[in-house]
């Protein structure tokens, strides 16, 4: 694949954190979805399924609920990321740059096209709730990313004042009186 893309096999770090290409990356990222939507659907069905059944067949209950469920929530899950990567890539494409608006007008427009069947003011309405809880995702992870970058920052080690330091043994070197040349020691 790597020959077909026409990438270089030895990366810099740089290079090795950014994402797949686009067409690989719609894929990656429905796939996903639908493996997130899958598992969390199929433990609040097991739970639903569980409590909501007679008292003599609730295990039985538990993992029908599951098969049911857990399917269809997973494709609704893979439904979003795939239009979500698809409008992401779509504007990195006419933008050109990798940012976090490129993350909230995904997010609107993936809630535009949800809402469509709606009609326009649903459409509206779902398309400012995914821009805000894309940006909520944005801001924090920006945050986080700001709080944690401080700890890594070279720390200039802190030099002892002279004038502080214990008296210099008489070695043959000794401090010069205090006349604005600070620093500086006279041979005797």
């Amino acid at each position: 694949i790597r020959e077909l893309l026409h990438e270089d096999p030895e990366k810099t770090m740089d290079e090795a954190y950014h994402r797949d290409p686009c067409p690989f990356r719609i894929v990656d990222d429905c796939g996903g979805a639908f493996s997130m939507g899958a598992i969390g659907g199929g433990v609040f069905s097991l739970v639903k399924g569980y409590r909501n059944s007679p008292p003599g067949s609730r295990l039985y209950a538990a993992l029908s609920a599951v098969k049911t469920r857990a399917p269809i929530l997973g494709g609704n899950f893979a439904v979003w990321g795939g239009l979500y990567s698809t409008f992401d890539c779509m504007l990195l494409g006419i933008r050109r740059k990798e940012d976090p608006w490129n993350s909230i007008g995904s997010g609107a427009l993936t809630g535009a096209v949800l809402a469509a069947r709606g009609g326009i003011s649903a459409s509206l309405r779902s398309a400012a709730i995914g821009a805000i809880l894309l940006a909520l995702i944005e801001g924090v992870g920006i945050g986080i990313t700001r709080m944690t970058a401080d700890q890594f920052k070279p720390v200039m080690p802190q030099l002892p004042d002279p004038h502080q330091l214990a008296p210099v043994p008489s070695s043959g070197v000794s401090l010069p009186p205090q006349t604005g040349t600070e620093g500086q020691y006279q041979y005797q």
